[in-house]
């Protein structure tokens, strides 16, 4: 199968829709990616691209718990279709359908902190430290997220580097 692999940066424009189906959860988020172009000499905004970002199963779980509208994010994944439509009188517009492989908040923008999700519990079948994938992982602790507080989540204003601080 030829599939278009294609990695962008933009900002979360909506918030997360997250819902399930019959065989798994999925989450959708329009993305806007607009770029800065030189003109004149001088740096101004490109034309934006709208991109709809799909996720399933457990990359949709963590999705809408950790994508809000206005965020920045880096996405990569498989580009599905194209979709171009115009209102009546106004400008055509083109949306891209992603289907997201990995997603994450762009760095270069903001920080952020990172949960490690808790493994599954292994079924019968399920070999030991192999459910899902997983590689084993000697003395690393996996923080249950009922455990944390606020003050956990976020960074002191050292951690910050005296920027503003971050919102869970």
């Amino acid at each position: 199968m030829n599939d278009t692999s294609i990695t962008f940066r933009g900002y979360a424009g909506t918030d997360v829709r997250h819902r399930q189906t019959r065989d798994a959860n999925v989450a959708t988020v329009r993305v806007a990616s607009t770029p800065r172009v030189r003109k004149d000499g001088e740096w101004v905004d490109g034309p934006t691209t709208w991109y709809a970002v799909t996720a399933w199963r457990t990359l949709a779980d963590h999705l809408r718990d950790s994508v809000r509208k206005g965020d920045p994010l880096v996405v990569h994944g498989r580009l599905l279709r194209t979709e171009t439509w115009a209102p009546e009188g106004g400008v055509p517009s083109t949306t891209l359908e992603v289907e997201a492989l990995v997603v994450g908040h762009d760095l270069n923008r903001g920080i952020s902190h990172f949960i490690k999700a808790k493994r599954p519990e292994s079924g019968p079948q399920d070999p030991p430290d192999q459910a899902e994938g997983l590689a084993p992982e000697d003395g690393v602790p996996v923080p249950d997220l009922g455990e944390l507080g606020e003050a956990d989540l976020a960074p002191s204003a050292a951690e910050a580097g005296g920027r503003a601080s971050w919102a869970a």
